[in-house]
């Protein structure tokens, strides 16, 4: 069942239900006014006939209203028949108890299928007491009751009806701008992902929703030119390489060689598979830390350590590199130097500033700085290199973005994309500061993990890592 056909069917069982109670509350009110009119003209036709009795000594029925099927039944306090109008039988058996409950102040009404009575007491003049019961049928106000529950049905139908026709109108016309957004969801694809939604009215709930999908495409589309560039870039990455080795695979088979020729031969090969390891390696690597922070194995780390481990790493490799780590200042306890992440990840966005800072400085050093305040680290890589143009400071976070200045330094341009996604899913921050022809800044900024943005299950964590060290 759509949600056309079921606001339909609710708005008619609402006001089928809301006409209905309607309806039967007027009949009921109604029921109630006939019976006391009809009560009231009971109590009137049996004091008019008492009174007649007593001053006339007689009733005289051609001059008083007759109702159908009337009778009048007069007892007195023995519950012995003093009048009954026609001689007739009482149709009603009153038993002594009735009599004695119809007092002055205080009738009786009793009622036997379309025959309603009423007991009523006078007292005469002379003390005396009567009890007189009236009774008849009601056919005038009974034929109106049916009258009006006939209307009442047949208007209930038609209502049922017209709310019907006009339910599904409106339910159609609340739910056109949903169709709307439907189909002009339906025609966005990856061919024409820049288009948005549009709705007519503003400041309803859909203006809301299409606004909030509007923000998801405008997202999809950003991962999308990104994804579709970085596939782009990686491509181009990849092929250069694989164009190389294979020029001088046909290089060499043109013709024979000596021992040495093959050697330098096979040297330019193994350069560019190992080009092409560092190269696929980036990929991996920034595919693994653009994944979810769930999957990822968060434990509690210092800070200290994993920067003197990637310097050892870097050091290794190139000895002739300089790596100074300073303390700006000291935490006043040990739990200031633990962060909350992972490990593997963490080193690799550490390495990465390390050897870019060296790479792109003339003197090959890079000056570390350590600093803390309440509840974070803060890490800043300074080079004495040429510094990086302001026209590329925007784009040196994106993956594979080189600038012209640093196209003749070998790299594929992955290392800064990389570790601002690291230092993403930790939670922190990196900026970077420029001074052409002086100096670079990356400047990071992580949660410790007893900071309070951190849950207490991490902090104690952290402590027992400390206190096993």
């Amino acid at each position: 069942m759509n949600i056309r056909t079921r606001l339909t069917l609710l708005f008619v069982l609402l006001v089928a239900s809301i006409l209905l109670l309607f309806s039967v509350s007027v009949y009921y009110l109604y029921d109630q006014f006939r019976q006391q009119e009809f009560e009231q003209r009971l109590e009137e036709k049996a004091f008019t006939t008492v009174r007649l009795r007593e001053d006339v000594g007689e009733v005289p029925q051609a001059d008083l209203p007759v109702m159908a099927d009337e009778q009048i039944t007069i007892y007195n306090d023995r519950g012995l028949v003093l009048y009954n109008q026609g001689n007739q039988r009482p149709r009603f058996p009153i038993s002594p108890s009735f009599l004695r409950k119809v007092t002055l102040k205080q009738s009786r009404y009793v009622r036997l299928g379309d025959i309603e009575a009423v007991g009523v007491r006078y007292k005469t003049q002379r003390g005396e007491s009567f009890v007189i019961v009236a009774s008849g049928n009601d056919r005038y106000g009974f034929s109106k009751l049916d009258r009006l529950r006939q209307i009442l049905i047949f208007g209930w139908i038609l209502c049922l009806f017209i709310v019907g026709i006009a339910g599904y109108l409106f339910a159609t016309d609340a739910l056109r701008p949903v169709a709307e957004l439907i189909a002009q969801v339906n025609a966005i694809s990856a061919t024409n992902i820049h288009e948005r939604l549009r709705v007519g009215r503003q400041r309803d709930e859909l203006a809301d929703l299409a606004r909030t999908f509007n923000a998801l495409l405008s997202r999809l589309e950003e991962a999308f030119v990104s994804q579709k560039s970085f596939v782009s870039h990686a491509s181009h990455e990849l092929r250069t390489p694989l164009t190389v080795m294979m020029g001088q695979i046909e290089v060499t088979r043109l013709q024979a060689r000596s021992t040495d020729e093959y050697e330098v031969a096979f040297d330019g090969l193994l350069d560019e598979v190992k080009n092409m390891i560092r190269l696929v390696n980036g990929l991996l690597e920034l595919a693994r830390a653009s994944a979810d922070a769930a999957t990822l194995n968060y434990q509690p780390v210092r800070i200290d350590e994993l920067l003197w481990q990637a310097q050892s790493q870097i050091i290794q490799k190139r000895p002739d590199y300089q790596i100074d780590i300073d303390f700006e200042n000291l935490p006043s306890q040990e739990e200031d130097l633990v962060i909350v992440g992972e490990e593997s990840l963490l080193q690799t966005a550490f390495q990465n500033l390390m050897e870019n800072g060296c790479k792109y400085s003339p003197d090959e050093s890079v000056l570390v700085r350590i600093s803390f305040e309440p509840g974070q680290i803060q890490l800043t890589f300074t080079n004495q290199g040429h510094g990086i143009p302001a026209t590329d400071l925007p784009h040196i976070f994106e993956p594979f973005y080189r600038s012209e200045s640093t196209m003749t330094i070998r790299g594929h341009g992955i290392g800064l994309a990389l570790t601002q996604r690291i230092i993403t899913l930790h939670r922190g921050k990196i900026k970077v500061e420029s001074t052409i022809g002086k100096e670079t800044k990356f400047r990071i900024t992580l949660p410790i993990a007893n900071a309070p943005s951190l849950d207490t299950g991490s902090a104690v964590a952290a402590t027992r890592v400390l206190q096993q060290g």
